[in-house]
């Protein structure tokens, strides 16, 4: 039985989504040696007075306002005389002055991007797509799989699952990384590592000398986490491959196919449905997703040319 996705109604809806916005670079930090993180502070738009323009302040559509957004959601980052590509907002949503991102450097774009120095002027539009199920989730224990970059969507859910601790049960974060030199948020992890009610396991796929941690594939980790899976909402971010055998295992451990949520990546030019690049089967990985349901995936996420 197929299962239909609706479009998601937290879509941006400003007058023109295909438009970027003008922000500037407020700081770039390095993550690994091609990973970096970038905060991107709106610029306040110029207002014409007595003929000249003038920047004016934040107004009810702009400056912090302009930020919010849910976990889970991107923007269409915009490199002045390179291109565009979908990035996932990695920072707080308690923070909304300004949009975080963490990228990789894998093409021309995000080279540039990462290459960028502070008070550099970026174009953004956004933010686009669905959320992480965090209102659903409260009440269960909860799940949570990244593989290398795609921790980075995830860790606004994470800061969100911590700001209402009360709400959730057990939770678990399982990361798994090429090697401990392309781990993300390294300080973050040490510092969720050692809150008591928070349970991080880390997986690398190459060891060094200096590494002390487990070694394999992040679905080894699961059997090291606390948490009933027939009350678990699980979320997960990285490989296609990953993905897949994480929810075979949370399946075969008793966890439900609805409960199961992917953050989705294909390669997105509009983000508003109408090109047709992201089409994923049935659905618009920008418009149903990027966050989709298991049910909603799994007879499609086993062909690799979708």
């Amino acid at each position: 039985m197929s299962t239909q996705v609706a479009p998601n109604p937290t879509i941006a809806t400003r007058e023109d989504p295909m438009v970027p916005r003008v922000f500037k670079v407020q700081s770039v930090r390095r993550e690994t040696a091609d990973t970096s993180t970038l905060a991107l502070q709106p610029v306040p738009p110029a207002r014409h007075v007595s003929g000249r323009a003038a920047r004016v302040g934040p107004g009810p559509s702009d400056g912090a306002a302009s930020c919010a957004f849910s976990p889970g959601q991107f923007n269409m980052v915009y490199v002045f005389g390179v291109g565009e590509i979908p990035i996932s907002i990695s920072g707080s949503p308690r923070q909304p002055q300004h949009f975080i991102h963490t990228t990789r450097v894998v093409g021309a774009v995000t080279k540039a991007l990462c290459g960028l120095k502070r008070g550099a002027a970026v174009g953004v539009r956004g933010p686009f797509g669905s959320a992480w199920p965090l209102r659903e989730a409260e009440g269960h224990d909860v799940v949570i799989v990244a593989g290398g970059i795609g921790l980075a969507p995830l860790r606004p859910a994470v800061l969100e699952l911590m700001a209402h601790r009360d709400r959730y049960g057990r939770i678990a974060l399982l990361y798994g990384t090429r090697s401990p030199e392309d781990m993300l948020f390294r300080k973050e992890l040490e510092r969720w590592r050692g809150r008591f009610d928070l349970e991080v396991h880390v997986t690398v796929d190459r060891a060094t000398a200096e590494w002390r941690g487990h070694v394999g594939v992040v679905t080894a980790l699961f059997h090291r986490a606390t948490f009933d899976p027939s009350n678990t909402m699980a979320m997960m971010c990285g490989p296609e491959v990953m993905m897949r055998f994480s929810a075979r295992e949370l399946i075969k451990r008793g966890a439900t196919v609805d409960r199961i949520f992917a953050s989705m990546e294909r390669n997105m030019k509009c983000a508003i449905g109408t090109c047709g690049h992201c089409q994923f089967g049935p659905m618009f990985i920008c418009k149903n997703g990027p966050v989709l349901p298991y049910s909603a995936l799994h007879s499609w996420i086993e062909w690799r040319e979708i």
